[in-house]
């Protein structure tokens, strides 16, 4: 009988000391048990590191990395990754929580999929508040639990670069072997899901299961919210998504595509303007007039 799949859950942590306990219960509670947990502070400023220390003290088998300066996202897990031994990895921020059935359920997914060559699965989730009550789904369903509206699976390229809410980033379940193919995450980058999805998917399949698999906490500083803020922070993010629309033009491969990166690009660029953000806005007209042209020829 085969031994189980190793799953690698990261988590990472900055200035997130009220939610991080939460968060790594939530893993070591998982019905499947085969999982390795690594976990990182990003050089918090608040209390996170004495808290993660005094769990860890409890659970030493945790790989845990204090870094010595603020790296961000992509670089703490990058880092981060090269300590994962499993056939699958999970990117867990630490202020979020995962289901108990969460992996078993993401592992059957993959199992019975009909899709070949296949990135990764994920599935929906509950939108929580800072104190952890309900918000709603990141999916909406019905009473039932069906979804309002049916979800793309398999070849997902063209829905990812056209919708805003295309996936939630914590219910994914990424095999290695893509993470290593796409040399993980761009570190040039400011967050990390929007850009690997776009890669992921433009040489890969992806499966979608409905069951609901995480909470997602959403907070008053999240990436949702950042778009609409004005800090050098901010910023950075708003400037990412621009250039990870710069390389899904890149990416494109036929009118369709550049049609579907129009509809993204027009709601950046109507944001920007919102935001008076006006060097961005110029930049996104410029940007949109020339994925307007392409997508013509």
């Amino acid at each position: 009988m085969s031994k189980p799949p190793l799953v690698t859950v990261i988590c990472t942590c900055f200035n997130h000391e009220k939610y991080v306990i939460e968060s790594l219960e939530s893993v070591i509670n998982q019905q499947y048990q085969n999982i390795q947990l690594i976990v990182v502070d990003d050089y918090s400023t608040d209390n996170s590191y004495e808290v993660i220390v005094k769990w860890i003290e409890k659970h030493p088998l945790v790989k845990f990395i204090q870094n010595k300066e603020n790296l961000g996202l992509t670089k703490s897990f990058n880092n981060a990754y090269k300590y994962s031994k499993g056939e699958y990895i999970i990117d867990l921020a630490a202020d979020d929580i995962l289901l108990p059935e969460c992996i078993t359920l993401q592992l059957n997914t993959f199992k019975n999929s009909n899709y070949s060559n296949l990135a990764l699965v994920y599935g929906n989730a509950i939108l929580i508040n800072e104190q952890g009550d309900f918000n709603s789904y990141f999916f909406p369903r019905h009473e039932d639990g069906s979804l309002i509206k049916k979800h793309p699976t398999g070849n997902m390229y063209p829905y990812i670069i056209s919708e805003i809410h295309s996936m939630c980033s914590v219910t994914a379940l990424i095999k290695t072997d893509v993470f290593d193919y796409l040399k993980g995450y761009d570190t040039n980058l400011h967050y990390e899901d929007l850009d690997f999805w776009v890669r992921a998917s433009r040489e890969f399949n992806f499966d979608f299961t409905n069951d609901v698999l995480a909470k997602k906490r959403v907070l008053k500083n999240s990436l949702g919210d950042s778009y609409r803020k004005e800090s050098k922070y901010y910023a950075q993010i708003n400037d990412s998504t621009y250039q990870i629309l710069k390389k899904t033009f890149i990416l494109n491969r036929n009118k369709g595509e550049h049609k579907a990166l129009l509809k993204r690009t027009y709601v950046m660029m109507r944001q920007a303007a919102s935001n008076l953000s006006y060097k961005l806005f110029l930049k996104y007209i410029f940007f949109y007039a020339k994925v307007y042209f392409y997508s013509l020829k």
